[in-house]
């Protein structure tokens, strides 16, 4: 009987790490994308410790019960689904942290988050750069998972690129060690990487190495506001073609008057597109940069420039381009979208999803880490207009397939989940499905992690 079968996990684990009443599983059946095919786990289990993630992985593979990792819940793709009869591993009590400046690293649980884990190691001077929307909230298990980026990636990367180490529990329960606290390391296969980016369906991470630089320096920003999208995006080309700028931010007119509605900026609402760009280099050589990228939006047309030194003025912008996605939700439910493509097709890109937008009258706001040529198309739609939700949903295939036809990916940085799972073949073809599946299948023979979920 299930109850026996719970009853003995409940037994295995500390009291009160195995949850079961109805209302605390009802707030850990979906994350943050809201997938209407959510089940209704038979409980959520929080462990402490990686032998607690061993015992309950044991536990699972022999029973076969279906097994979905989670973080903080604020995924956008579905990847922390849960299913019915299954359980909810959530990492959130998995909290500890250490830094050591010598070696610029430190090592950290899961359940940390994002905003945590920097201000742990800004107190010896050190920075960790991976800075999604949402870092407030998110937590470094969770970026790991997707191998989430940010708005600094441009210049900086994203998470597998601050991954030296970690701790992995397989879906039999074995912990192993993966990496370290080396610069370079080339023993064995790349196995840290094969696992950063997996959404919970290889294994279980319970303690990260991350990689860590000094500080950060203040930043010079440059603001501009254009008439055209395809302009800004031709801009973003010519910026990337000689420069490595911190960031290189965009945002559509939806966007603008979205935040404009809810911060009182001052922000342009007659403007097509917004870009918001920085230079962190040391000294003269910001500056040039700055100078640079502001020729740069002129040259492509800008209407207004506007740069600054100052750090909040600066943060300012920064801080309305992270509020993008919260403000445009405050008109409609969302589907939000991940989509990249190289560069030179960012214009088109772009382009296309407006075209997208007016073929199935739906509106789309686009915003983007422009530097890298990754979009968050962001589909509004009223969930209580049935006709309405189905242009939204056609809409949402038809924008990544346009991206992979123009050479692209359908999630750069979200991960594809169970919302963008159907149209991962179209992009990887049958050759590498089949390797990835081949991946899956020795490392999770029973197939009970995140069972539905990217691969």
């Amino acid at each position: 009987m299930a109850s026996d079968v719970l009853a003995e996990l409940i037994s295995a684990l500390p009291d009160g790490t195995v949850v079961t009443d109805p209302d605390i599983l009802e707030s850990y059946r979906h994350d943050r994308a809201a997938d209407p095919g959510a089940g209704t786990p038979m409980a959520v289990v929080r462990p402490r410790r990686t032998e607690e993630v061993q015992a309950v992985l044991r536990w699972a593979s022999a029973h076969r019960i279906a097994v979905v990792p989670r973080g903080m819940g604020t995924g956008l793709s579905g990847g922390a689904t849960a299913l019915n009869g299954g359980i909810v591993l959530s990492t959130e009590k998995m909290r500890d942290i250490s830094v050591d400046p010598v070696t610029r690293t430190a090592v950290a649980q899961p359940g940390l988050l994002n905003a945590e884990v920097k201000k742990a190691v800004a107190e010896y001077g050190l920075w960790y750069p991976p800075d999604p929307s949402s870092y407030e909230i998110c937590s470094i298990g969770g970026n790991v998972a997707t191998n989430a980026g940010g708005l600094c990636c441009v210049k900086y990367g994203v998470t597998t690129d601050y991954v030296l180490g970690m701790q992995v529990v397989l879906a039999d329960g074995t912990a192993v060690r993966l990496g370290g606290p080396r610069l370079k390391d080339v023993a064995g296969l790349s196995l840290t990487k094969l696992f950063v980016g997996s959404e919970g369906t290889l294994g279980v991470v319970t303690e990260v190495t991350l990689k860590l630089l000094p500080a950060q320096h203040g930043a010079c920003t440059v603001v501009a506001t254009f008439d055209s999208v395809e302009a800004a995006a031709n801009a973003v080309v010519t910026i990337t073609g000689k420069i490595r700028p911190s960031m290189l931010e965009f945002m559509d007119a939806a966007a603008i008057n979205a935040v404009e509605d809810k911060l009182r900026m001052g922000l342009d609402r007659d403007a097509a597109a917004m870009m918001v760009a920085a230079s962190d280099d040391r000294g003269p050589s910001g500056a040039q940069d700055a100078e640079y990228m502001a020729g740069v939006f002129t040259e492509h047309g800008a209407k207004e420039v506007f740069s600054t030194s100052d750090p909040e003025e600066g943060e300012a912008f920064v801080a309305a381009r992270r509020f993008a996605i919260p403000a445009v939700e405050a008109r409609g439910s969302l589907l939000l979208e991940d989509v990249g493509v190289p560069l030179p097709a960012l214009a088109e890109l772009v382009a296309g999803v407006e075209k997208i937008a007016a073929n199935h009258n739906l509106l789309i706001s686009v915003i983007a880490h422009a530097g890298d040529g990754n979009t968050h198309p962001l589909i509004v739609f009223d969930p209580a207009d049935a006709e309405m939700e189905k242009r939204a949903q056609q809409a949402f295939g038809e924008i990544m397939d346009l991206a992979v036809g123009l050479g692209g990916t359908i999630t750069g940085e979200h991960g594809v989940g169970r919302l963008k799972r159907p149209w991962l073949a179209g992009q990887l073809g049958p050759e590498v499905m089949e390797l990835n599946r081949r991946i899956k299948a020795a490392l999770d023979p029973d197939g009970i992690l995140n069972p539905g979920a990217a691969i």
